[in-house]
């Protein structure tokens, strides 16, 4: 049921009394963008405050507005809701700009509270859907009579691109793969690869799978016609599930956009439907939902803390025992269950995004459960899934996550390869729990972890928001907010309490809960000083690692709003996420949509600054994305790519670059190191993407994507024709140059990874391991005329991994002495004395690597950098000169921060000196030599991706 409005006689009792409606027993109670290449918003016109009744607030880009409010204008009473909204919006064609709503926009839900309508329409363009491009029409309808209240939303009104693919379908799905299974193994070559070497499908490859879901628009510009392609499976070599959404472009076949769907409860490191799928009940032992006896079944459990709840389970009087099966919840409404599933033999990667064999039912022969049940963490997930739908129900008036009772169903006790799984996440069918370790308790031990996943549930059937970037960490934002609040709710802990901000406090073992929480939403993190700049390969875009600027803000609300009505501030973000939010929304927007709301719910002036107030505090104002400051210089702003690289040498730089609004396929620009003189355009705008470029100062080589194959190609700085000197039906990165000759990296047809070269003149390149599938060769590097390359190669029935140099004007090969038995060798580089790489011993130790280094003869081999003890690193890239080698590397951590994300830190070739070379905040990629200690790489920190330098080569920040 709906709760009265401010103002009313409604008080923060009564809902808590609503709360505990269905018996919760215990102690009384008191009353997430841009989507940029980056995850850092693009500095744009931010939208203005909210404004008066019947104002407009104008959108960007596009001239249908942000937001308009204050309206009353009357609509078809007769009419079904998305008919009399879309009736609306074109009758007001010059308000909104919208050609044909009734051709152009397909509903997708209409929210009902009380007399209130909310008409939620989905863009089509050209029949097409638009990533993100939702409209909200909001409405009365009572007495007979229908009007229009406000309108807000964002929709496409400059898209004119094709919506016919010249790209096969198949063609995408395969790129899509490809670039999942280079972006999570590519940066080393490994025992994994074994399968690969023996001619078999790659580990990758085998282990994942892609799905096309047809076109897609995304809305850059004037768009850009794409497959979303799904990719399904499991990290190789770290046992992880994979379920991320990639955008290939439809016209030339390169992956612009890529995320996980994966809503994890923390960072991993470096369709739902209404009821539980046929599958889930065939693994039950049931192809159909039992029927129970007598729905209202009770039992108790003890929790992980030791307390006894009220449980709702089945009783099967054929078996004679009792589940954990909620049917009491939804009787009234779609008959659905809340089911807690025993999922302890079942691995991380068969639990997500499908529905796993091996569960089984937690059954008991009395009511009453503990021992098993309470330590797999059973107990806890069930009583906690029915916290939250009475929250929802009690409090929001919303029948399960999907607002139309769908199953709830909570997976306990996942492992990864057998062993602890710490982390829990919703997949958009489920919630997954891990089993916990020895310093945290299973997943489900805590109610907010609960709430949280349980959250991302709701919001993807609301504002749907897209889980990477800045709306990402709004989704995670409003799921740390929501599942904190039914916490502190359910435990009694009052908002003034200095850990009422803690999510998973409650999971430690031994520590002391502030030591080991996840999360503090009270940890005051502003934009002005906090936002980390991320690419959509680390942390989705920072959902994690920048939500709590967000979330810190509403807690601040809930806190300040009513301190006798708590539940006032959820009625308000509640409103603002199922009224007014829509897929892109970033932080501004989320403002916008939070302060409408509080005019909405009739919030007095005060209680609207107070709002106004917390989010100013935590610097979401209007362009707040300009505050943001560097320590770098700046060779060539707004790149606008991800993936794609950068390179130096010879004193120039090399990097891809789109159009400002990322509508355009990639260009090859190059540069002087040191920041004089204007880029140059090396290749055509041929509508293909050319991307991977390498230089040594005297031309500039590239690979271009085309509709069905791929060329390399080159051109001299100096200018003269572009010269095509490869063709491969197979992705090659990695690429070197030097006088002439190029080296490269191939996949083979079964992902196996192979390093060629071509000297000048050559039609078809020579492969240093012959091209076969029984050797792989990764990670070339290039100089004075030698290569070196990391090296998988049989030896009797086992194989090695090392590191060898190719002689290219002689063949003759020199592989270097290794210390011990490497696991994994990670990027190479050779400069005139020795030649350097990354090596793993020991796979368990966080992804700690030696960088390592040897003579161009093989030998001397010795560690510059050890991989364990006092200032061991976790690198992933490599560049090298003769003056100092310069590492793209993480801190060992257990929680993301920004001194945890990818820097660069540069030692002398003898390793007596290590020193920082990025000092910005965020993250900062692909180091390339531009000879001495001087580097560039891309940088993440600012409003775009920007190609930077430093005068100062290193330093200790």
């Amino acid at each position: 049921m709906r709760k009265p409005r401010a103002g009313t006689s409604g008080t923060g009792t009564d809902r808590a009394e609503g709360l505990l409606a269905r018996g919760a027993g215990v102690a009384a109670l008191v009353g997430a963008a841009a989507l940029l290449a980056t995850a850092v918003p693009a500095a744009q016109a931010a939208p203005p405050e909210r404004t008066p009744a019947a104002d407009v607030v104008p959108g960007t880009g596009t001239r249908t507005p942000a937001l308009v409010g204050g309206l009353h204008e009357s609509a078809d009473a007769e009419a079904a809701p998305a008919d009399a909204a879309r009736g609306h919006l074109a009758a007001q064609q010059g308000r909104y700009g919208i050609a044909d709503p009734r051709r152009d926009l397909t509903p997708v839900q209409t929210l009902k509270q009380g007399a209130d309508e909310t008409v939620r329409l989905q863009q089509k363009h050209h029949g097409v859907e638009v990533l993100g491009g939702q409209y909200l029409v909001r409405m009365e309808h009572k007495d007979g009579k229908r009007v229009v209240t406000g309108t807000s939303g964002k929709y496409f009104t400059g898209l004119t691109t094709s919506t016919t693919a010249t790209v096969a379908e198949d063609t995408a799905v395969r790129r899509a793969v490809s670039s999942v299974a280079a972006r999570l193994g590519g940066a080393t070559l490994g025992r994994k690869d074994i399968r690969r070497a023996e001619g078999a499908k790659s580990a990758a490859s085998a282990a994942l799978t892609g799905t096309s879901a047809g076109l897609v628009v995304i809305p850059r510009g004037a768009g850009v016609l794409t497959y979303r392609v799904t990719v399904r499976g499991t990290e190789a070599n770290t046992g992880r599930p994979v379920l991320q959404d990639v955008y290939v472009d439809a016209h030339a076949g390169f992956p612009v956009l890529q995320y996980s769907r994966i809503k994890t409860l923390t960072a991993p490191k470096p369709a739902t439907g209404t009821q539980r799928p046929a599958a889930a009940r065939a693994a039950a032992g049931s192809d159909t939902p039992a029927t129970p006896a007598h729905p209202g079944t009770s039992g108790t459990g003890v929790k992980y803390s030791g307390e006894k709840v009220p449980l709702n389970i089945y009783f099967d009087g054929a078996a004679k025992q009792y589940s954990l099966v909620d049917h009491a919840r939804m009787a009234a409404t779609s008959k659905n269950t809340l089911h807690t599933w025993d999922a302890r033999a079942v691995d991380v990667g068969d639990a997500s995004g499908r529905w796993p064999s091996g569960l089984k039912e937690f059954t008991n022969p009395g009511p009453d459960y503990s021992g098993d049940a309470t330590a797999a963490g059973a107990v806890d997930a069930h009583w906690a899934a029915g916290q939250v739908y009475d929250y929802y129900k009690n409090v929001h008036g919303r029948d399960s996550l999907d607002g139309r009772g769908m199953g709830i169903d909570s997976l306990v006790g996942v492992t990864l390869f057998g062993g602890p799984f710490v982390n829990a996440f919703w997949d958009g069918q489920k919630m997954v729990y891990g089993g916990g370790d020895d310093q945290y308790k299973t997943l489900s031990a805590d109610l907010d972890v609960v709430g949280h996943e349980m959250t991302h549930g709701v919001v993807e059937n609301t504002a749907n928001l897209v889980y990477a970037g800045q709306s990402g960490a709004l989704d995670e934002a409003l799921a740390d907010y929501f599942g904190n609040a039914i916490d502190v709710t359910v435990s009694g802990t009052k908002m003034d309490d200095p850990d009422s901000g803690l999510i998973g406090e409650d999971l430690c073992r031994t520590a002391k809960p502030r030591d080991c929480a996840l999360r503090d939403l009270n940890d005051g993190r502003t934009t002005a000083k906090d936002y980390l700049g991320v690419s959509f390969a680390t942390d989705n875009g920072g959902v994690h690692l920048n939500s709590t600027i967000f979330s810190g803000a509403l807690w601040d609300i809930r806190q300040d709003l009513d301190p006798k009505d708590p539940f006032l501030a959820d009625e308000l973000v509640y409103k603002a996420l199922t009224t007014y939010m829509t897929p892109l929304d970033g932080y501004t927007e989320a403002r916008n949509a939070i302060l409408a709301a509080a005019e909405d719910l009739g919030l007095s002036v005060r209680q609207q600054n107070i709002v106004k107030r917390s989010f100013n505090a935590h610097g979401i104002v209007p362009g707040w994305e300009n505050a943001i400051g560097v320590d770098s210089d700046q060779l060539f702003g707004k790149i606008d790519t991800t993936g794609t690289g950068t390179a130096a040498g010879g004193g120039w730089w090399a990097t891809s670059k789109s159009n400002d609004d990322g509508t355009e396929p990639y260009s090859i620009w190059a540069g002087k190191a040191d920041g004089t003189g204007s880029p140059k355009l090396i290749s055509p705008n041929d509508g293909r993407f050319h991307v991977y470029p390498a230089t040594d100062g005297k031309s500039v080589v590239w690979a271009a994507f085309g509709t069905s194959s791929l060329d390399i190609l080159s051109r001299p700085i100096a200018g003269g024709p572009i010269k095509k000197l490869y063709t491969s039906t197979t992705i090659v990165q990695n690429l070197r140059v030097e006088n002439g000759t190029v080296v490269f990296e191939s996949y083979d047809s079964f992902g196996g990874r192979h390093v060629g070269f071509l000297k000048p003149g050559d039609r078809e390149p020579t492969w240093v391991d012959g091209g076969t599938y029984a050797l792989g060769t990764a990670l070339p590097s290039l100089h004075h005329g030698k290569a070196a390359y990391a090296k998988l190669y049989p030896v009797g029935d086992d194989y090695k991994i090392g590191v060898e140099t190719y002689d290219i004007a002689t063949g003759a090969t020199r592989l270097a002495q290794q210390l011990g038995e490497p696991q994994a060798i990670g990027q190479t580089g050779i400069t005139g004395k020795n030649v350097f790489w990354l090596a793993d011993e020991n796979p368990s130790d966080q992804g700690q690597m030696a960088v390592r280094r040897a003579t161009l003869a093989g030998t001397g081999t010795t560690d510059i950098s050890a991989e364990a003890g006092p200032g061991a690193l976790i690198p992933f890239d490599l560049t090298a000169s003769d003056d100092a080698v310069t590492v793209n590397t993480l801190l060992p951590d257990t929680r993301y921060r920004n001194e945890t994300l990818p820097k660069l830190w540069q030692l002398s070739a003898d390793g007596t000196r290590k020193e920082r070379v990025s000092c910005n905040r965020g993250e900062q990629l692909y180091p390339s030599s531009a000879g001495g200690r001087k580097v560039v790489w891309l940088d993440g920190t600012t409003g775009f991706t920007d190609l930077v330098t430093r005068d100062r080569p290193a330093g200790t920040c």
